[in-house]
């Protein structure tokens, strides 16, 4: 699975950490930046990481910042973006068989990086139920 991985400033050293992570278990990793602590706009590099995903470059993505908001309304205005804002294990597991979110944006402020890691790993890991959650998410493509 490829997954499309991007921050801003806020962002940046969970973004880090968690692409090793990703890594160190099979992914591969589209970095579309930031590339350091310095102040910038989120909006430069969360964008094309949902293009690439809303594109099929990259199955799905994650999406940084300093409490994720931002990143997430950024990532929602992708048509075909599926951006969910997960703060525990259970919005991130119900994102996923709910609503078939296909970028997940977390706040590096909101949490620790263990329990980042552990909604990465829940929300990668969890499967779409279908069912009558496909009819809700065919509306929302229209």
């Amino acid at each position: 699975m490829k997954i499309a991985l991007a921050s801003d400033h806020a962002g940046y050293k969970y973004k880090e950490i968690i692409k090793e992570w990703l890594k160190s278990r099979g992914y591969e990793v589209a970095d579309f930046g930031t590339d350091s602590e310095e102040s910038c706009s989120y909006t430069d590099f969360i964008r094309p990481a949902a293009e690439a995903v809303a594109e099929g470059k990259c199955d799905r993505g994650i999406v940084l910042g300093g409490s994720g908001n931002g990143e997430a309304i950024t990532a929602n205005k992708v048509r075909g973006i599926r951006c969910a804002l997960c703060w525990d294990l259970r919005s991130a597991r119900l994102s996923r068989e709910h609503n078939n979110a296909n970028v997940l944006s977390l706040g590096q402020r909101m949490m620790s990086i263990e329990e980042a890691i552990e909604i990465v790993e829940l929300w990668l890991s969890t499967d779409f139920e279908g069912g009558r959650h496909q009819t809700r998410i065919d509306a929302i493509e229209k």
